[in-house]
């Protein structure tokens, strides 16, 4: 099945809006899609009446910002109430503090020599409780500090380099049990992005099942071949359903479109099969 179950709208850190990306999703031929947008479930509503108009398969979707290690994590939740109030409160207080980080971001762009960061980056917020690096890389690349996104993450919003501020979001016990009271499937999301040793992504992948956590991300637009292959292995290792999805945010960000991904690798359980009581039908 070429579902989309991961990208962003403009209530979180993409461009277009959730009734925007659900046609995209059509257009391309998307037949089971998801909108997770980061720590906040604002846009479902539009998602799933827009999904309905469409006559395309929806899942209720968000992905939640969680420490680990001294780590962020992100922790994709799939099909789930999303008016479950234990989970809107979870969400309400991952997202408080983020105009405070953001603040001592731009302190630290500005003794850099990179003044209005905030200011600049609080034009391209849909939701401003939802203020991110990937706002202030925009800003920068459209003032000419940078030419494009990437470059504004490898020389300023990354540990070590200027305006990086770390942030205390959500326990992974916490957002894996929010996730699952509200009768979702908690994923986690694109692995291979984080920077751990072999024995702290063993203790992710444990500590994220103890909890109740049942699917990981095989096929993601950051995975290359080989880390789907090395994920797909995981999965059947750690006994976890697979998933699949682009981490769209933009048309002109992101390297892989909705819709684009490769087909999940063989053996593997897709979450879907899990959530197939939860999946919006097609009308």
């Amino acid at each position: 099945m070429n579902a989309d179950l991961h990208c962003h709208s403009c209530v979180s850190d993409g461009t277009l809006t959730p009734q925007a990306l659900a046609q995209r999703a059509k257009e391309r031929g998307v037949e089971l899609w998801a909108l997770t947008d980061h720590d906040e479930v604002g846009g479902q509503r539009g998602a799933a009446e827009a999904a309905a108009a469409l006559g395309l398969p929806w899942l209720s979707g968000v992905e939640i910002s969680v420490s680990f290690c001294n780590q962020t994590v992100h922790i994709v939740g799939l099909g789930f109430d999303a008016d479950d109030a234990t989970l809107a409160q979870g969400l309400a207080a991952t997202r408080g503090g983020r105009r405070e980080r953001a603040l001592e971001m731009a302190q630290s762009l500005a003794k850099a020599g990179i003044p209005g960061a905030f200011e600049g980056a609080l034009k391209y917020v849909g939701n401003p409780e939802l203020i991110s690096r990937t706002h202030f890389a925009r800003h920068l690349v459209e003032t000419g500090v940078c030419a494009d996104t990437s470059e504004v993450f490898r020389r300023f919003l990354t540990e070590g380099k200027p305006g990086f501020v770390p942030h205390r979001w959500a326990s992974l016990r916490d957002a894996v049990r929010w996730i699952g009271d509200a009768g979702g499937l908690a994923v986690i999301a694109h692995p291979a992005r984080y920077r751990f040793t072999a024995n702290e992504e063993h203790a992710l992948f444990t500590e994220f099942i103890a909890h109740g956590g049942r699917g990981v991300e095989v096929v993601t637009g950051s995975h290359s071949a080989a880390e789907a292959v090395r994920y797909a292995e995981a999965a059947l290792e750690y006994g976890l359903a697979a998933s699949r999805g682009s981490d769209f945010h933009s048309p002109d960000e992101s390297h892989t479109d909705l819709g684009a991904l490769p087909e999940l690798p063989g053996r593997l359980t897709p979450v879907w099969e899990l959530l197939a009581g939860r999946i919006q039908p097609a009308h």
